[in-house]
């Protein structure tokens, strides 16, 4: 990272960005070594709450914002180094109604085939995947490897492991897919890639609990019971109404 400085930063794009957890570890890079700058160059959100969300967090970027990432021009977009795409996974994760992931499918989590429109476009060195387990589950793992597929058709390898938020100092079991991609290039026709070594936990929930938090954000007695009778989270959701 060391190549990127001041003069020159990382140039970011981010897509389904959420609040931008992406560039907040960016910023936790950029306090730990601060010879390293980046810059958000554009991100994707049309979510109202996520949007006011971020603009709180990085007001600096508010006025970059693409809105929906299928109807983005990339040829206006400025070049980037590092796209990030943590599109949707209700139709994939355990917790949704798993509608799929199929492109064409008009599932929320098939938003995922739009990203090549920017990797066409731009070509960025670096590209950064996340996504809950479920995508390299037997049922999604058929398109999750097309998808693999494709990037080394643009000339990318790829790097993939599920990796547990527990492992790396965070007190949740919260295990997700992450993929990283590097464009491969004369100098560096066979790009290597490995993912961090997990940490001790040392912390617990009651140490990043709020002590006095209003009651609005406190789940009624009757949900609580709920979710304690919970045995098999698939059999619960099958039991959920199809609307």
């Amino acid at each position: 990272m060391n190549i990127y400085n001041k003069e020159h930063p990382l140039r970011v794009v981010t897509l389904c960005s959420g609040y931008d957890s992406q560039c907040l570890a960016l910023k936790y890079l950029q306090d730990q070594h601060p010879d390293f700058a980046f810059d958000l160059v554009a991100w994707s959100e049309i979510d109202r709450n996520a949007i006011v969300a971020h603009s709180l967090l990085f007001p600096e970027y508010r006025d970059r914002n693409l809105g929906d990432m299928a109807l983005i021009d990339w040829s206006k977009v400025p070049d980037f180094d590092l796209l990030t795409y943590s599109t949707p996974c209700q139709s994939v994760s355990n917790a949704g109604l798993r509608k799929g992931i199929e492109e064409g499918s008009g599932t929320r989590s098939s938003l995922l085939w739009y990203t090549r429109n920017a990797i066409k476009s731009k070509h960025p060195k670096y590209l950064l995947m996340e996504n809950v387990k479920g995508l390299v589950s037997e049922k999604f793992r058929p398109f999750f490897l097309m998808w693999l597929s494709e990037l080394e058709s643009y000339g990318y390898s790829s790097f993939y492991r599920v990796l547990n938020a527990k492992d790396y100092g965070v007190p949740q079991n919260r295990e997700r897919i992450f993929v990283v991609s590097i464009l491969r290039t004369e100098d560096e026709p066979e790009p290597q890639y490995s993912f961090p070594s997990p940490i001790p936990l040392e912390k617990a929930v009651e140490d990043v609990l709020e002590d006095d938090a209003p009651e609005r954000f406190y789940l009624a007695s009757s949900e609580i019971d709920k979710f304690c009778n919970i045995i098999d989270v698939d059999e619960y959701i099958d039991q959920i109404p199809k609307t």
